[in-house]
Formats: structure tokens, C-alpha cells, sequence
């Protein structure tokens, strides 16, 4: 007889607690109920249940072979629910979180054009710029910069997360433009607030050149779109993501600064929670974001 439908027999019997309980929910007779178990016990040798009139009982062998058993049987509800996966759709909504400017300016964008593609699936994005806890906050997928310390992640890498210098045509024409990086210290340099040494800039120069320029100025915030606003505005040289200075370098409204040289690229990834069953829709994104954002995605 078929080892996994006795298996499933046996599961049964055990959990209705009796033959002609097993057999009515397979819809069989109590006799082939019956059956199923005398050849499972017969080809290991050894009994499973103590059958009584009144009731019965798991012997030793007994107990471990249902344990096994269910997890055998779930393991091939598993991959029969995977193949049926596999050929769906994706659809529902998926929430997902990422860092604010890349989210803003480059994610975005991306994601508009997903959606476009898979209508059955809603995405509802949170940005935040804290490290995110994806598993606690219920949260289905994420970008995160810089190391991954949270247990029971999948990471895949993503390109690297540059920011550049640049400075409003007026601010350079009142006080020039700086050669090397060490100059930084003598111009209004415009710095994120909540980087813990925020009077050093780490940059990254031709041939892999290191510097760590020392630098101040008038203003800082926590939102490099106010920074952005306060460079456009001729306050100083601001160091901002690449995807947010993109605009304004194009347009002219905002030129480079030092442009052979970046702030140390920041490693990014894109996370999400071990999942032995991934849903169309959130495997779809995966490889939607990969093909864009990744080493060897589109520019």
C-alpha cells in the first residue's frame, strides 16, 4: 500500500481516536482504516497502538513514528503548496520599509512601476531611517544600510549607497571651489545632525585614496532634503545621497564638489525574514528590486 496515505491513515486514527472516527473523516471503510495500520506495523516490525474495546494508546514506536509522520506529511503539504505558488500570481498587499531618501527618490519610482505590472498586489511603504526591525514590526521586506546584526534575515546585497558634494553656483562663485578634501575645512559644510561625528567626513578618492576631512558650518538637520533646500539656498557644501542631488546636478541649480571623490560607500541590502514559502507576490518584488537595485541590476 502507499506509504504516504497510510502515513496520513495513521495520523488520523490518531488523532480522531479511533478506526471507524479515521476512516468515516477519509471517507473509507473502518476495515481499510484498519489495514493501513496493520501494514505499517508489519513492515517495521514492531506495534504502534495498544488496541483496546475501549480506547487505545500509542505505544513507544508508536509515538515517535506519528511525530515523524507529521512532519513528513507537512513537509509534502509544503511542497505541493509551493509548486501551486509558483504558478499564482502575486497578489495582496506587502509592507515594506527603507531609508528615507533612497525610499523618497529612487525607490519609489521603482516600485510605482511594479505596480503597474502586478495590479492584484498593494504596497503599502513606511520611511524611516532606523536600522528596521522587520520580524517585530510586521513589516514583510526592508532596505537597510550599512551591517546586517539582526537574527533570522536574509540579505541580498544591493549597490552600494553613495553620497556626493555639490554647492549652489552662487555659494562656489563667492568663495571657490576646493581641490583636495583637506580644503573642506575651510568652507560652510552642511552635515547631517544625527551622525554621531558629524565634524568628520570620510571620503573616498581615485584609486581607492582615503581622507577624512575635518569640517563645520552653519547649519545641519536630520532630513537630508532640508539640507538639500539649505545648499540650493547658496548656505554651504552639502554631502547628500547621489539619488537625492540627482535633479539639481542635472539641472545646473546645484554643481559638484570634489567629484572625483564620495562619502565611504555605505553598504545597502535588501532584507526580509527566512521564509521556507515565499508568496508570489513577495518573491516578485524581491526579484523586481534585485533586477533594478542590485550589482548587476539596471542603472
Amino acid at each position: 500500500m502507499d506509504k504516504l496515505a497510510g502515513m496520513a491513515m495513521f495520523v488520523r486514527v490518531v488523532e480522531c481516536g479511533s478506526f471507524s472516527a479515521a476512516a468515516e473523516a477519509s471517507q473509507v471503510s473502518a476495515t481499510m482504516a484498519a489495514k493501513h495500520i496493520r501494514t505499517i506495523e508489519q513492515r517495521l516490525d514492531a506495534r504502534l497502538l495498544h488496541r483496546t474495546t475501549r480506547r487505545q494508546q500509542l505505544t513507544e514506536v508508536g509515538r515517535l513514528y506519528y511525530e515523524r509522520c507529521k512532519q513528513v506529511l507537512a513537509e509534502v503539504d509544503l511542497a505541493e503548496a509551493s509548486a501551486l505558488e509558483l504558478q499564482g500570481n502575486p497578489r495582496g498587499r506587502l509592507r515594506m520599509l527603507a531609508p528615507v531618501s533612497f525610499g523618497t527618490h529612487s525607490l519609489v519610482p521603482v516600485l510605482t512601476d511594479y505596480l503597474a505590472r502586478n495590479p492584484e498586489v498593494s504596497l503599502e511603504l513606511t520611511l524611516d531611517n532606523r536600522p528596521p526591525d522587520l520580524i517585530d514590526d510586521g513589516y514583510e521586506l526592508g532596505i537597510q544600510l550599512g551591517a546586517i546584526d539582526q537574527a533570522g534575515l536574509v540579505a541580498r546585497p544591493l549597490r552600494p549607497y553613495r553620497r556626493l558634494l555639490a554647492a549652489a553656483p552662487a555659494y562656489l562663485a563667492r568663495h571657490g571651489r576646493p581641490e583636495r578634501p583637506e580644503q573642506l575645512s575651510e568652507h560652510a559644510c552642511l552635515g547631517l545632525s544625527y551622525w554621531r561625528r558629524h565634524d568628520r567626513w570620510h571620503l573616498l578618492g581615485p584609486g581607492g585614496e582615503t581622507c577624512t576631512a575635518v569640517v563645520k558650518g552653519p547649519f545641519s538637520a536630520n532630513q537630508g532634503n532640508a539640507l538639500r533646500i539649505a545648499a540650493l539656498h547658496g548656505a554651504g557644501i552639502a554631502l547628500l545621497p547621489e539619488a537625492l542631488l540627482a535633479d539639481d546636478l542635472a539641472a545646473g541649480r546645484l554643481l559638484p564638489v570634489l567629484p572625483a571623490w564620495s562619502y565611504m560607500p555605505v553598504p545597502m541590502s535588501l532584507i526580509y525574514a527566512q521564509d521556507r514559502r515565499p508568496t508570489a507576490k513577495l518573491r516578485s518584488v524581491i526579484e523586481f528590486l534585485m533586477g533594478h537595485f542590485g550589482s548587476e541590476g539596471v542603472a
